[in-house]
């Protein structure tokens, strides 16, 4: 069984490594060096709890032990040599007698390596870990001297503070190959994280206790426990593996080691450094009872129950991921937003927790006008996510879901209905094409005969090529297909956008109503998702029969804008001015 435990840095001062020859050597450069250094210094020991005080932490050493009882380095011996290093420097400040014993390093690859690192301020150009090994320490010898010259430094201060308030994450591995942990952890620089290093506070039996005197009765129970834990902790995994369900809690892309998620959630201790989830998880389970051991991890289902739980209630799925999808424009940190969540859900009844999400909406858009948004609006992509969310709700036959694994994998943008007045937005390339698609959508009446003449003629003689005739066709080609538009000037305006994924609303560039439409159709037939309002619009719901198919109609415009006020007017101030 792995070990795993937070030692501080004094605590291995009796201990010997040794760094075997599949290990890199030593290339730490000035740069990490002093962001250590740095690190140390700037971190502000606090009490906790009683006269305990918080730590800093360093990421985890793997380490195995050997037959003679020193300690085979897998992972962490750029750390391990870089605080040797600094242990060393801070050890000249006092006489031979009185320095502390300081930990031994031996590297398999330089068999003076353990000399060597007696004496590091002694240049030895032997080989290139001595050359960076001999750096480091200058860089630790110059970053102190800076300091002093400064004023205001305590070197002793710093001593403290590295050996007893700075803890290192001690990954004791009993697995019979170490080469093979090594290349586990090495595979693309992968480290331990937080959630692999909880697993084993979990699943270590030495972390816990039942009583004072344990019998063999008890230390079966805990091992069938541990068993249970395991299994569970890969349900948990597993279904969190489904990215419908991921997607719908995180904004966050993760491959792996989801389970995390809820153990940052669990965190309350206000750290923010990489292994703060875990520092907080080692003060609530090593040396406790199996009783604490249960209830922590009692806790850690019921956050993956009640997620679950509105995964499967359509109502909540959607107006829950609505407010986590959403909030990503205002900038509020994921994980207060669902904290939140899952503290009032815990207190309230369902439709008391209901109405508390639905005030939530209407806060985040209190005193926000949906006439007074357009396309430059930030709030104006929720305010269409919500739109589409809230007609899904509608429909008490339709037992869809909103996809915000596709909304959120693949990138949703805002798109003009009525394409945008803009030549510009045609590349040069693609010119001719565009000309060519416009051609298929321009009725037979008087009107559409004489703009395909010019089309013709702007085709035959290659004229798109100069940028003002180009301009010149664009514009009548634009003021024909929004010809039945009252106020064509207004198209930025809501009740002329939709929600679209990026790549389909890349593909057309700025092209026509038609062909927007005709975009939109083939994504439908393929399978691709379109959101229900987007749908609408396109396939002209909204329209009076017969509708015009190849126009988009002041008429158009004006009942999809009633729909927007009828669908949004619970949550969105609607008074046109």
């Amino acid at each position: 069984m792995n070990k795993i435990e937070l030692k501080i840095i004094n605590d291995l001062l009796s201990c010997s490594f040794y760094v075997p020859s599949y290990q890199r050597g030593y290339r730490w450069t000035e740069l990490e060096v002093g962001d250590l250094l740095k690190d140390i210094d700037e971190f502000v020991p606090r009490e906790i709890q009683g006269s305990e005080k918080s730590w800093y932490c360093l990421q985890p050493v793997v380490v195995k032990k050997r037959d003679d009882g020193s300690y085979e380095v897998i992972d962490g011996q750029q750390r391990l040599t870089t605080v040797y290093l600094i242990l060393y420097y801070l050890n000249q400040d006092f006489v031979e007698s009185r320095r502390d014993k300081l930990f031994e390093i031996e590297y398999a690859t330089r068999e003076d390596s353990k000399e060597f690192l007696k004496n590091p301020e002694i240049e030895n150009d032997s080989c290139i870990d001595f050359y960076y090994m001999h750096t480091a320490y200058n860089t630790i010898k110059s970053w102190f001297e800076s300091k002093e010259a400064q004023g205001n430094f305590d070197k002793n201060d710093f001593r403290s503070k590295l050996k007893f308030h700075t803890k290192i994450i001690w990954y004791e591995t009993e697995e019979e190959n170490p080469i093979t942990v090594f290349t586990r952890l090495n595979i693309g620089k992968i480290n331990l994280t937080n959630a692999e290093l909880i697993k084993a506070l979990f699943l270590n039996s030495s972390n816990f206790r039942t009583n004072d005197k344990e019998n063999d009765k008890d230390k079966e129970k805990m091992r069938l426990r541990q068993l249970e834990i395991a299994n569970e902790w890969d349900t948990i995994e597993n279904a969190l593996q489904n990215d419908k369900l991921w997607y719908f809690l995180s904004n966050k892309s993760k491959d792996d080691n989801r389970i995390e998620y809820i153990f940052d959630l669990m965190n309350t201790s206000g750290d923010t450094d990489p292994y703060s989830t875990f520092r907080f998880f080692s003060g609530k389970l090593i040396g406790k009872t199996e009783k604490e051991m249960k209830d922590n991890w009692e806790e850690v289902q019921k956050y993956y129950q009640r997620f679950n739980e509105w995964f499967t209630e359509r109502e909540l799925y959607h107006k829950i991921g609505f407010l986590l999808t959403a909030k990503k424009t205002d900038k509020t940190n994921d994980i207060k937003v669902l904290r939140d969540l899952y503290d009032k859900s815990s207190e309230m009844k369902k439709s008391e927790f209901l109405s508390y999400i639905d005030g939530l909406i209407r806060n985040k858009y209190k005193k926000l006008n949906i006439f007074d948004l357009d396309y430059e609006d930030k709030p104006t992509l929720s305010v269409l996510l919500l739109y589409n969310i809230l007609t899904m709700l509608r429909n008490d036959c339709d037992s869809s879901y909103f996809p915000f694994d596709d909304y959120k994998l693949n990138k949703w943008n805002i798109e003009h209905i009525a394409s945008r007045k803009d030549p510009s937005t045609v590349p040069p390339a693609n010119r001719e094409t565009w000309l060519t698609d416009v051609k298929g959508y321009i009725e037979n009446d008087t009107e559409g005969k004489a703009l395909l003449k010019k089309i013709d003629l702007c085709l035959k003689n290659a004229e798109y090529g100069d940028d003002d005739k180009f301009s010149k066709i664009y514009d009548e080609v634009d003021a024909y297909f929004n010809r039945y538009m009252t106020d064509p000037d207004s198209i930025d305006g809501i009740s002329n956008l939709a929600l679209l994924d990026e790549k389909t609303n890349k593909s057309y560039k700025n092209a026509v109503f038609p062909l927007k439409r005709k975009y939109i159709i083939d994504l439908d037939k393929r399978g691709g998702f379109v959101p229900i309002c987007t749908k609408n619009v396109f396939l002209k719901y909204f329209s009076d029969y017969p509708p015009k198919i190849s126009f988009w109609t002041q008429d158009d415009r004006e009942k999809y804008e009633k729909d927007l006020i009828d669908v949004l007017g619970n949550y969105l101030e609607v008074n046109k001015q």
